[in-house]
C-alpha cells in the first residue's frame, strides 16, 4: 500500500550558533492511508514543529514532506493554501473557533471558503454535528458550548472539506480526562468511518493505545 503521509530526511533549526535548537533532525518515517498515528515526546521534543512542517505551516531547512502524492515542501503560498483547503486539516488544543457563529456555521466556514452549493453545504455540516454528537448543539456559539463540545465542532469544521490528512496537536490538552477520553474515542472513530489518515501530536496514554502506531520523538529525532 503507497502511503499517504511520507517525511524524509526532514531538519528544522531556529536560530544560529551556539544558540541553535535543532528542533527536527533527519526525521523519516511513511504513514498508510486509513490510519491514526500517535506522535509523543516531551515538551520541546520536536512534535509541533514536526506537524507545522508536515501540514505545511512551516517549511524544513531540508529534506521532504510528500501528502496524497504532493511534495508539501516544493509548493508556495498559493500551493500551500490550496492543500490546506483541499487536503490538510487541523485540530489546534485552543479549538480556533469563531466566537460569533453558531456551531453548525464554525463547521460550514471551510464548505463557504470551497464555494459549496449551499444545499449541499447544509447537509455535510448536519451529518458532522451528528457524527460528533452535537445535532442538539447546532444552533449555540462556542461560549454556551463546554470545552469538549467546542473541541468536537473544531473535529467537526476539520472534517468538512473531507480532507486526506488530518492533524492535530494535543487535541485534548485543555480538557479533562473524562472528556479527552471521549474526544480521542470520536478521533479514533472518525478515522474509521470518513476514511481520514490523522497524525496526533499528544502526551495521552490512551490516545498511544487508540492509535494504530507510535511515534516517538526525543531530541528532534525519530526513536526506536
Amino acid at each position: 500500500m503507497s502511503s499517504l503521509l511520507a517525511v524524509r530526511g526532514v531538519n528544522r533549526t531556529f536560530g544560529s550558533g551556539p544558540s541553535a535548537v535543532h528542533a527536527l533532525r533527519d526525521v523519516t518515517f511513511e504513514v498508510e492511508p486509513g490510519t491514526m498515528v500517535a506522535v509523543v515526546g516531551r515538551s520541546g521534543s520536536g512534535k509541533t514543529t514536526l506537524l507545522n512542517v508536515i501540514g505545511g505551516l512551516d517549511r524544513p531547512d531540508s529534506g521532504s514532506v510528500v501528502v496524497d502524492g504532493q511534495e508539501v515542501t516544493g509548493l508556495d503560498e498559493d500551493g500551500l493554501s490550496r492543500l490546506r483547503r483541499d487536503k490538510v486539516s487541523y485540530v489546534f488544543q485552543t479549538f480556533g473557533l469563531i466566537p460569533v457563529l453558531s456551531a453548525a456555521e464554525n463547521v460550514g466556514v471551510p464548505l463557504r471558503l470551497a464555494k459549496a452549493e449551499p444545499r449541499e453545504r447544509e447537509r455535510r455540516v448536519r451529518l458532522l454535528l451528528e457524527l460528533v454528537g452535537l445535532s442538539d448543539h447546532a444552533e449555540q456559539r462556542p461560549g454556551e458550548l463546554s470545552g469538549g463540545q467546542q473541541q468536537r465542532v473544531a473535529i467537526a469544521r476539520a472534517l468538512a472539506a473531507s480532507p486526506r490528512l488530518l492533524v492535530a496537536d494535543e487535541p485534548t490538552g485543555q480538557l479533562d480526562a473524562e472528556t479527552g477520553l471521549s474526544v480521542m474515542a470520536l478521533l479514533r472513530g472518525v478515522v474509521e468511518s470518513e476514511g481520514v489518515t490523522a497524525v496526533v501530536a499528544t502526551h495521552d496514554p490512551v490516545m498511544m493505545e487508540l492509535a494504530d502506531r507510535v511515534i516517538r520523538i526525543g531530541d528532534g529525532r525519530v526513536q526506536p
